[in-house]
């Protein structure tokens, strides 16, 4: 895998909204109307330029595979990242969903551990490119990361599919939460 640049947002938006399109979890806080898919790049932008702020964009050698990885204990409030925020709800999120926004991001931080932790953000595939290998071997890449910097990773999910792939990589659920959808809180320790 290689590291991403900020030239490379764009590229990453596409593959992450292309990947996303009818994701549960990121269409309840997407504003639902003729602009959802630019809502959806939207939000794929904001989360790159904050992964790029306090954690890891990578992508795949072939770059048709994206991650974005926070590291929590990282993001501070600062101006830029109120910009941000600020940003995120006018272009994404709309000013009547804020409150239901603010709710999910509370319910998943009191689930998240509060330890140093590699959290996976987003992983996505270009969907002409999936089942193909790509997302396993970057997935690979990350586990590993995420063992060099002695950290466990961290996940959630609301694609029930995807859990099994998962569980075969050591991912193992330690909680779930019901926003009107299941979403899953996954884990892989160091030692798995």
């Amino acid at each position: 895998m290689i590291r991403a640049s900020t030239k490379d947002k764009s590229l990453v938006a596409d593959i992450l909204t292309a990947s996303f399109d009818d994701n549960k979890s990121v269409n309840y806080i997407i504003k639902q109307d003729a602009k959802r898919i630019q809502r959806i790049k939207a939000l794929m932008e904001y989360s790159f330029r904050v992964c790029n702020m306090f954690g890891d964009v990578f992508l795949s050698n072939d770059v048709k595979a994206c991650a974005l990885i926070l590291m929590p204990e990282k993001k501070k409030t600062n101006l830029n990242s109120i910009l941000l925020d600020i940003k995120l709800i006018v272009s994404c999120i709309g000013i009547s969903n804020i409150k239901k926004a603010m709710d999910r991001e509370s319910k998943i931080n009191k689930l998240h551990p509060k330890e140093l932790m590699y959290y996976l953000w987003f992983i996505g595939v270009d969907p002409k490119e999936q089942n193909k290998g790509i997302g396993t071997k970057l997935l690979t890449d990350i586990i590993n990361e995420g063992i060099s910097r002695n950290r466990p990773i961290y996940l959630e999910t609301s694609t029930v599919e995807n859990i099994p792939w998962y569980e075969k990589f050591g991912f193992e659920i330690y909680n779930e939460l019901d926003l009107g959808y299941k979403l899953f809180f996954l884990k892989k320790e160091l030692n798995t």
